[in-house]
């Protein structure tokens, strides 16, 4: 145990640089209009690029056994992301590592496809955001982009004609390949979504137009994706500070829904304008206490009773994984979970669990965390207990 604890210690010490500095970076201010921004946009040059660190989810395992076996020992991965804005739009690029190119296909179900999601919190209230569906009173919006194939009917067109066999059309040579042309024309190959949400099982589409964005993604030996939005909206204000977090699914590894990297809350500081100060405090805060007093008191307080601490633990079923936490977490969510347990409940407790052993119950329609209320633990211990938890990530890539 002691040498485990050594080890884990001694990740947390190597990332720390990271967390202090890695997650927060400046947008660069540009004229250019960033409505059609790509990754191979001029004006790339223009930006600085920043390394982020994304670690595997790994609250809630899936209840599938290929996808599960898949994705074991999993590693974070080293994303670099930049960011300009025009004082209107604010555009965003992230690169991150992909050895395998995955297309979601159209004529079967069982195919995974790689993509990236960009979450914005919706306002400035501290602290931010559940990362992942937002929290109640503080909402956030995410981009989604998946890489897809060519996708024809149904396209909203009623573009009947051209759903025949090319071999049935009764046209050859350059009328045939016109037809062709017009098929291909009409195919849908964007796969970009928008949603709201404000807490577990709130995500929702938004689907009115309101949201005007535009995301995109190129393969070359790994994934560029970008993505450009108004600054502020209907759904969020990033004026002088957006805070972003950021996601990546591999498809060769059945990566959907929860199953993805991501990582913890990054401050966009826009250039020329006043920055956000909580927003930049909380995501760029250090732990403040002692990773080694903290892993004491974490077990003295019993959090691996219900809690599985680190990969090669038992895995739990009454209580969410804490393996990846400290990669996707920021200190002030990890003190607020401490403190005040039912702020944020993970839904979805493993189906296979013992219906005796429920990590949350709902009463008056909310959902009441089971775990213990540490608000009795005195500051020194709580900011310990912090510091150890910020430890528990993944080996980067």
């Amino acid at each position: 145990m002691k040498k485990l604890l050594t080890t884990i210690l001694s990740l947390g010490v190597a990332a720390s640089a990271a967390i202090a500095g890695d997650l927060s970076l400046t947008a660069a201010k540009v004229s250019d209009d960033l409505a059609k921004v790509t990754a191979d946009s001029a004006l790339w040059s223009k930006a600085k690029f920043a390394t982020v660190e994304l670690y595997p989810q790994t609250a809630i395992e899936f209840n599938d056994k290929k996808a599960v076996e898949a994705n074991k020992g999993n590693k974070g991965k080293k994303a670099q992301v930049a960011a300009v804005h025009n004082g209107k739009d604010l555009a965003i690029m992230i690169k991150w590592p992909d050895g395998t190119k995955s297309v979601q296909g159209s004529h079967s179900s069982d195919t995974y496809s790689d993509g990236f999601a960009v979450q914005f919190a919706s306002n400035s209230k501290q602290p931010l955001p559940y990362i992942g569906m937002g929290s109640a009173g503080r909402p956030v919006v995410v981009h989604l982009q998946k890489s897809t194939a060519a996708v024809y009917e149904p396209n909203g067109n009623k573009d009947v004609s051209t759903q025949l066999n090319r071999q049935q059309t009764g046209v050859f040579n350059e009328e045939l390949a016109a037809y062709d042309a017009k098929v291909k024309g009409l195919a849908k190959t964007d796969y970009e979504r928008v949603f709201v949400g404000e807490g577990f099982r709130s995500i929702t589409e938004i689907k009115d137009g309101s949201v005007k964005s535009n995301a995109s993604m190129n393969y070359n030996n790994g994934w560029t994706g970008t993505l450009v939005r108004p600054i502020k909206d209907a759904y969020m204000d990033g004026t002088g500070t957006a805070a972003v977090a950021l996601a990546v699914w591999d498809g060769d590894k059945m990566g959907r829904n929860g199953l993805k990297n991501l990582s913890s809350w990054v401050a966009v500081n826009l250039e020329g304008m006043k920055p956000n100060a909580k927003v930049v405090s909380e995501a760029t805060e250090a732990p403040k206490g002692d990773a080694a007093k903290g892993k004491e008191a974490a077990d003295a307080n019993g959090c691996a009773g219900c809690h599985q601490i680190t990969a090669d633990a038992p895995e739990s079923v009454m209580a969410p994984s804490l393996v990846n936490i400290g990669g996707y977490s920021t200190a002030a969510y990890l003190r607020e979970s401490i403190l005040k347990p039912s702020a944020v409940v993970v839904p979805g407790y493993n189906r296979n669990a013992h219906a005796n052993t429920p990590w949350y119950t709902i009463e008056k329609g909310k959902r009441v965390s089971t775990m213990t209320d540490y608000s009795f633990l005195d500051k020194a211990t709580v900011e310990n207990i912090v510091a150890y938890l910020k430890t528990l990530k993944a080996e980067v890539e």
